[in-house]
């Protein structure tokens, strides 16, 4: 039997829809992940996808992308998705930093845009045996 894949979903605000259709674009590959993701987009990516199991943390200027950050450092993510909008200013930046570099530490394949989105669920799939 093939584990679970342990997968991480964050979008910034301008990123949320895409978010939310990227998940519902590959709801096979998703209906077999533990998915745990921060408040808002969780919120919308399951009323999107209410067959989905999701794990829903704080928002992240409130401290959801460092709740992400811990679960990288215990062991508990295998991938984490982060829709990116590298255009509005972020006050939690240093936040956002943080989760990268504990990715980077812990080699957790990160996606920042869709189309690395696409390809780790796309590898991600293989390995599993699951298709997106």
């Amino acid at each position: 039997m093939v584990a679970r894949t342990r997968i991480a979903l964050i979008a910034h605000d301008e990123k949320k829809d895409d978010m939310v259709a990227f998940v519902a674009g590959n709801g096979g590959f998703f209906a077999g992940c533990d998915i745990v993701a921060t408040g808002t987009t969780g919120g919308r990516v399951a009323e999107a996808c209410p067959d989905l199991t999701i794990s829903r943390l704080k928002s992240g200027p409130l401290g959801g992308d460092q709740q992400i950050g811990a679960l990288i450092a215990e062991g508990a993510i295998d991938a984490v998705i982060f829709l990116v909008d590298p255009l509005t200013p972020m006050p939690h930046d240093v936040d956002v930093k943080a989760l990268m570099r504990l990715a980077i530490v812990y080699n957790i394949p990160l996606a920042l845009n869709l189309a690395t989105a696409r390809v780790l669920v796309e590898r991600l799939g293989d390995r599993a045996g699951r298709k997106s």
